[in-house]
């Protein structure tokens, strides 16, 4: 196909617009996208027509056949059409061509060479109807393809703008100067990323390094951007995405930038980052005014200028349920923060009891549970200022514009009030910024509720813990005590470590040290039921290891949930697995004996007056709980003043250290057995706990003493009811040398008594002992098993007289089981204390 010459017809629309479609004669309409054939010669001369391209055109091919095609143009073909045929390449694009009746259409044409053997080449030419037009003649004004693309640009919501080589602006679009305020001759040659030369946009300061590298790669790359530009009145997200602009050869002759606003995904996305954030810095301990602060930091840090957190006074001094309505009056200012050091915008001091008006926003938040903003105005300020003056003065002081008042609840139960405030942020809060304010009011007040609850648990268990341990340690002769009981750090939870000295008959001692398995208040009740049970037990004057497995049942049944009376009963809800380790040991000071028996607890430390340290070899037994394992018990002799250390594991568990290190720096810290055990008992503490403490630690230390033979008498009697009357001149005699004879009437009848009983019950051999100490002591022991029991003799039996008389004498008396048989005791106050 020939082009036609230029002069021939009028110059029709540029390459590639499609604008129009075909309506064939005998109104026969060709589908859109349906193809035509024709065939041309070297000439542009029609040699064959298809049904199609009469359908298209209206001709019939007896019109067109033998006849240059280019007369049924509507004008000539563009310069590189034209080239394209002189070349013999492909070419398509779109052409005006002029229908049968008249009307010009526009279609699509796609020319393809056909080479021939003698060298010419002809063309094969597909014809596309692309859409249709007005019936007649082209209206008059109708916008061809390029007039409507450029429309388009222009009309295009998001801001575009065209940059040459250097950076400088070519042109822009209507969106962009609406965006940034200024006309478009305004914009046109200032560089990119600058609203006038040499000013460059704060928060675009590399963008010319970016487009720097779009033009030298050709790819296109985007850009995050939080700015403000001089057409907008709030900071907006914008992501900006360059590209290149390349002509059909694939070379960069252009930067387009076009912007899309993401404010909102931004906002949101800002939004979750402070609330992840919030999730890791608010609740960090269990403490409600360190949780309170954290809320109003993060705050502060993100989209408040000062925030100020009240709790409700009832709630943060004293728990007890959900308050009445009039505790919500009286708030205790627990943690506020602001932008400006020292926080000059508070009219409330920390700690400081204050009230809000029920009809101030405050008022409001608190009795409704609902969040609210408000703009400062006239009305506003009014409100604020209703019942505090202070409170309005210092809004306008500080240009306070704009605040949120958002309740603190949590389970139903409002704890207070967060008030956020915005002076040196421009803009005002917005609903996004009440949202967020919410959503931090109510994360803190969950942990708030957790932390006053804890709290208050905390107290109960402290409380429990400090009535069951011993406050003052009764003076015993057998021993020197000092002991120390740490609870852990509020974060970690009260455990159920305890200590006790025990007094045992015969001037012995018990020293027991235990520790529960679990925390809180379970813990503390687990660990008074089992020292009641160890002293009631040690009343009995069982051997340690004996001891140990009653208090093994004990703890096997309390863990069963099993009661007093033996009936089965299920275990509350987070009870059961009840389990403790303790450590109980005996010291006589007349033997200076000390037996002892664990159950899974940590060894203790002896200290010899040298000072050497050792840790004893006892063997370990089980934990308490565990059932069917025997004790075991171990006896050592111990020197007078000699220093015995028993403790629980978070005493050499803390500050992070393995055991053995632990286990070194204990004993380093008693070396010194000369130092007061008191002072002993700190300086080992703040060795081994200088931090946090993450158990609880019980300490207790004990200095043996010894009972010499100026206060011990001891006689092996002969299994003969006459030596009855050498008794009581052996009691005399010690009496007297002790300078006690007011005491000897009652001793002598004691001891003849049970001097008596033993030989006439008991099993040889049968030993006397009298013991001086803040009472005089009367033993009597024997080889049988049989134990006394006290009962009211009748008018004429002739005995059951004895212990009746030893019991209504005494202060107190008592028997205990030995391996080899039973001594019986009796305890006589001194008439004189001198001695």
């Amino acid at each position: 196909m020939r082009p036609a010459d230029e002069g021939d017809q009028d110059s029709g629309p540029p390459v590639d617009e499609e604008v129009a479609v075909s309506a064939g004669p005998d109104n026969v309409r060709l589908v859109p996208g349906q193809a035509a054939f024709i065939a041309l010669d070297a000439r542009g001369v029609a040699t064959a027509w298809s049904g199609g391209a009469r359908e298209l055109l209206g001709y019939r091919s007896e019109d067109v056949l033998g006849k240059r095609v280019a007369g049924f143009l509507s004008g000539p073909l563009p310069a590189e059409y034209r080239r394209c045929w002189a070349e013999g390449v492909p070419w398509s694009g779109s052409v005006a061509v002029r229908h049968q009746d008249g009307r010009t259409l526009r279609v699509r044409l796609e020319a393809h060479p056909l080479l021939k053997a003698i060298g010419e080449t002809d063309w094969l030419l597909t014809v596309t109807a692309v859409e249709r037009t007005a019936t007649g003649p082209v209206a008059t004004g109708e916008p061809d393809l390029s007039r409507l693309k450029q429309w388009a640009l222009e009309q295009l919501p998001l801001p575009m703008a065209l940059f040459d080589r250097e950076g400088l602006c070519l042109a822009v679009n209507a969106a962009t100067t609406r965006v940034m305020g200024m006309p478009e001759r305004d914009l046109l040659g200032i560089r990119i990323g600058h609203t006038a030369p040499a000013q460059p946009m704060k928060g675009l300061e590399h963008i010319g390094e970016v487009a720097e590298q779009v033009w030298r790669r050709g790819e296109p790359t985007q850009v995050e951007a939080h700015l403000r530009t001089p057409g907008e009145t709030h900071p907006h997200a914008w992501l900006l995405s360059l590209y290149p602009v390349k002509d059909r050869e694939g070379r960069v002759c252009a930067l387009s930038q076009a912007a899309a606003d993401t404010t909102e995904q931004f906002r949101a996305r800002q939004r979750l980052s402070v609330l992840n954030e919030a999730g890791l810095r608010i609740g960090t301990t269990l403490d409600v005014t360190r949780t309170a602060q954290e809320l109003a930091q993060v705050a502060t840090e993100h989209f408040a200028d000062f925030v100020a957190v009240d709790l409700i006074e009832s709630l943060v001094v004293t728990e007890p349920g959900t308050p009445p309505a009039g505790d919500r009056s009286s708030l205790r200012r627990t943690a506020q923060h602001s932008v400006v050091p020292g926080c000059p915008e508070a009219v409330v001091a920390l700690r400081q009891v204050h009230s809000y008006h029920e009809q101030s926003p405050p008022g409001r938040a608190l009795a409704t549970g609902r969040a609210s903003r408000h703009h400062v105005d006239d009305t506003t300020l009014g409100s604020w200022a209703v019942g505090s003056p202070d409170r309005a003065r210092s809004i306008r002081t500080h240009g306070i514009h704009s605040l949120m008042v958002a309740p603190l609840s949590a389970r139903g139960v409002t704890l207070g009030v967060a008030v956020f405030c915005r002076h040196r942020t421009a803009e005002a809060f917005d609903d996004e910024d009440l949202r967020l304010a919410e959503e931090l009011a109510a994360r803190a007040a969950v942990y708030i509720d957790n932390a006053r609850r804890y709290t208050r648990e905390r107290d109960i268990a402290l409380a429990l813990q400090a009535g069951l341990l011993p406050e003052h340690v009764v003076h015993q002769a057998a021993v020197e005590v000092a002991c120390r009981y740490l609870p852990a750090d509020p974060d970690v939870g009260i455990g159920g470590d305890w200590y006790d000295v025990i007094p045992l008959s015969g001037a012995r001692v018990a020293l027991v040290v235990g520790d529960v398995v679990g925390r809180g208040i379970q813990a503390s009740a687990t660990m008074g039921r089992l020292c009641t049970a160890v002293r009631t037990l040690a009343d009995v004057d069982l051997a340690p290891d004996e001891l140990l497995t009653q208090l093994d049942d004990l703890v096997l049944r309390m863990d069963r949930g099993d009661p007093a009376d033996g009936t089965s009963q299920a275990p509350v809800d987070g009870q059961g697995e009840v389990g403790a380790t303790c450590l109980y040991a005996v010291y006589d000071p007349v033997s200076r004996r000390c037996t002892m028996a664990r159950a899974g607890h940590p060894a203790p430390v002896l200290v010899m007056p040298d000072g050497t340290t050792d840790f004893l070899s006892l063997p370990a037994g089980p934990p308490l709980g565990l059932g069917g394992l025997p004790f075991e018990t171990a006896e050592f002799d111990v020197p007078e003043g000699s220093v015995l250390a028993l403790y629980t594991n978070g005493v050499i568990d803390g500050a992070n250290r393995d055991v053995d290190e632990g286990r070194a720096v204990l004993r380093t810290a008693l070396a010194d057995s000369t130092r007061p055990l008191e002072d002993t008992c700190d300086s080992t503490l703040k060795a081994l706990l200088p931090g946090v403490r993450t158990d609880d630690a019980a300490l207790l230390l004990a200095r043996t003493r010894a009972l010499g033979g100026d206060q011990v008498a001891d006689w092996d009697l002969p299994s003969d009811p006459a030596v009855v009357a050498r008794t009581r001149e052996l009691v005399s005699g010690a009496l007297a040398d002790w300078h006690l004879e007011d005491l000897v009437f009652v001793a002598e009848l004691i001891v003849s008594e049970l001097v008596t009983n033993a030989i006439r019950y008991g099993h040889p051999p049968v030993q006397l002992r009298l013991i001086r100490d803040t009472t005089l002591i009367c033993e009597v022991s024997d080889a049988g098993s049989t134990a006394p029991h006290l009962r009211r003799a009748r008018t004429f039996d002739e005995g059951g007289r004895g212990l009746f008389i030893v019991a209504q004498l005494a202060q107190r008396w008592g028997s205990r089981h030995t391996r080899v048989g039973k001594t019986i005791w009796a305890e006589v106050p001194l008439v004189n204390e001198g001695f």
